[in-house]
């Protein structure tokens, strides 16, 4: 999955999406693991920065919208969540059959945006070092 088709898809979806959608309802779920928990750390840190860079070309929608064409469109489920700057949640879905993934931030109003994506996505569940080993 790349980006841009992604993007265009949700271009078009947006288009077609009612104008007002509520806010997003979590759901409890398992803490994520150690890495996950530092990728989304670092994700929310550069958020600001790739959302500056991109302008215009950010591909955003209700997140509704964004979820269900992860869903339809790649079998992506949702594998990790957090909350990043300005209460901006972030989320990393991804499909174990076709290894895609996508990385989204959605804010309080609801409007989810694609961060990143890619191919060939791994669950790891390592353990933590221990006190004595480097990470």
């Amino acid at each position: 999955m790349k980006l841009s088709d992604t993007s265009r898809l949700l271009r078009q979806a947006v288009r077609s999406a009612p104008a007002r959608m509520p806010g997003p309802r979590l759901a409890p779920c398992s803490a994520p693991s150690a890495a996950i928990a530092l990728l989304l750390s670092v994700m929310s840190a550069l958020l600001p920065l790739s959302a500056s860079a991109q302008g215009s070309r950010q591909a955003c929608a209700p997140r509704e919208v964004v979820v269900n064409r992860l869903a339809e469109g790649y079998g992506e489920t949702r594998r990790s969540i957090g909350i990043g700057s300005n209460n901006a949640m972030v989320e990393v879905f991804a499909s174990d059959d076709s290894g895609t993934w996508t990385i989204t931030m959605t804010s309080p109003q609801g409007i989810t945006c694609l961060i990143a994506s890619g191919q060939a996505f791994e669950s790891l569940f390592e353990a933590l070092p221990g006190d004595d080993q480097d990470a």
